[in-house]
């Protein structure tokens, strides 16, 4: 088996050491790095996130493709830096104010890592001003909002408001998620995307990107 049919097997099955011998057994062949991203990895995880909507996979084994994926990548993403090469996107992601709850977050933020978008990951309990201060300075065309408590799904609203007071809307798209929201919900507080599953959200954020 080639080093990047290792590499793909080992995503999908979440094998983060073999990953990650892969990935350095094929740039010392001297596969080049966006190659590695572009005809692997971004494969590798779009077949995970067909697994999970299938329900073959579940939120374990895709967090440990998560894992794999993101072994990697520490190593292919600093010289795709030093190339120049620009990522699809770059996407602010949080869990909103009040709301301390990541898994979901985290889930998402390495599916949209593993579909070629620079990730800057806030965390949990992310205030507006946080949102508004990524964007500014890590100059991010898309902001991803998460929340799972029911009582925290208005800090999502609250933080749209904020981006748009601060001159920020037509600059970036927003998409939102997690298990008390809903389409409807997104559309009523003038998100531009949202979705129900981590695997979907690789595929909204590449349509409001325009990929």
């Amino acid at each position: 088996m080639s080093d990047l049919e290792t590499l793909r097997k080992a995503v999908i099955e979440g094998n983060w050491k073999a990953a990650a011998a892969a990935t350095r057994a094929a740039l010392d062949a001297g596969v080049e790095p966006l190659e590695i991203v572009t005809q692997l990895l971004v494969p590798a995880m779009d077949e995970v996130g067909r697994l999970f909507e299938c329900e073959e996979y579940f939120v374990p084994e895709m967090l440990l493709s998560a894992r794999a994926m993101k072994a990697s990548m520490e190593m292919v993403r600093p010289l795709l830096a030093a190339a120049g090469t620009e990522p699809v996107g770059r996407v602010v992601i949080g869990t909103v104010k009040g709301d301390l709850h990541d898994i979901g977050k985290n889930l998402v933020a390495s599916m949209l890592e593993g579909g070629g978008f620079e990730v800057i990951d806030l965390g949990a309990d992310v205030s507006p001003d946080r949102f508004i201060d990524a964007v500014t300075t890590r100059h991010a065309n898309l902001v991803a909002l998460s929340a799972l408590l029911t009582v925290t799904m208005p800090s999502m609203k609250t933080t749209i408001a904020a981006i748009e007071a601060a001159g920020l809307r037509d600059r970036v798209k927003i998409m939102v998620g997690g298990a008390p929201v809903t389409q409807q919900y997104a559309d009523a507080i003038g998100a531009d995307g949202y979705s129900e599953s981590a695997g979907g959200a690789v595929a909204l954020a590449r349509r409001l990107v325009g990929v």
